[in-house]
């Protein structure tokens, strides 16, 4: 059986992920892959009503914020990532524990490491095998969204601000296992981008 394979798509709000994941949807698919998109939070049952409260519910204290991030994950993985990658599949996420501790961590000034340790234990130290920062300034992005926001997406843009510089210096303290795109580019070429990643590391032909 071919072997599973983990994508995530990482980035500010509004950077076009969601596009991104669409796209390489498409192009494993016609590799004869089969492909399981999901995000985070709300890729199952329990992550749509976490998601519900922390982004669109009252105020949250953000230990608990993180740590209810934290429970998305923990049963995301054990419900569905893992048996998807178990049958040989190839899952693409739209966000995973890197936003977590770029948001949470940075973001929320609550540590990044403290969060990254707290989400590998969530995740039994499942990471991806590749992570794709598609990066746009938190101006970019607010101007892309325009007057639609959730908690996380109205705060300031200092805060979105320290989640890009934290997304960037994750990527570039280990380039094995990210790729980082320029979101203001087409489309098109950003995908180009990332199969170029891909057919480097054997993923497609």
């Amino acid at each position: 059986m071919t072997d599973g394979l983990f994508i995530a798509f990482e980035g500010g709000d509004g950077a076009g992920k969601s596009t991104q994941v669409a796209l390489l949807r498409e192009a494993f698919e016609t590799a004869g892959r089969t492909v399981t998109i999901t995000r985070q939070p709300g890729g199952t049952d329990l992550g749509r009503e976490i998601r519900d409260l922390v982004l669109h519910g009252a105020h949250v204290a953000p230990r608990a914020e993180a740590l209810l991030f934290a429970a998305d994950k923990a049963h995301h993985v054990d419900q569905l990532i893992r048996p998807a990658l178990d049958r040989g599949e190839v899952v693409l996420t739209d966000r995973y524990t890197d936003s977590a501790v770029a948001y949470q961590g940075a973001g929320r000034d609550l540590g990044a490491q403290e969060i990254h340790d707290l989400n590998m234990w969530a995740v039994d130290d499942l990471v991806p095998d590749l992570t794709v920062v598609v990066d746009v300034s938190a101006q970019e992005g607010r101007r892309r969204r325009g007057d639609v926001h959730d908690r996380l997406e109205a705060e300031e843009d200092t805060f979105h601000d320290a989640i890009r510089a934290h997304y960037l210096a994750m990527a570039q303290g280990n380039p094995q296992r990210y790729i980082v795109v320029d979101g203001t580019h087409a489309p098109d070429e950003i995908h180009a981008q990332v199969l170029e990643r891909l057919r480097a590391m054997g993923a497609l032909p």
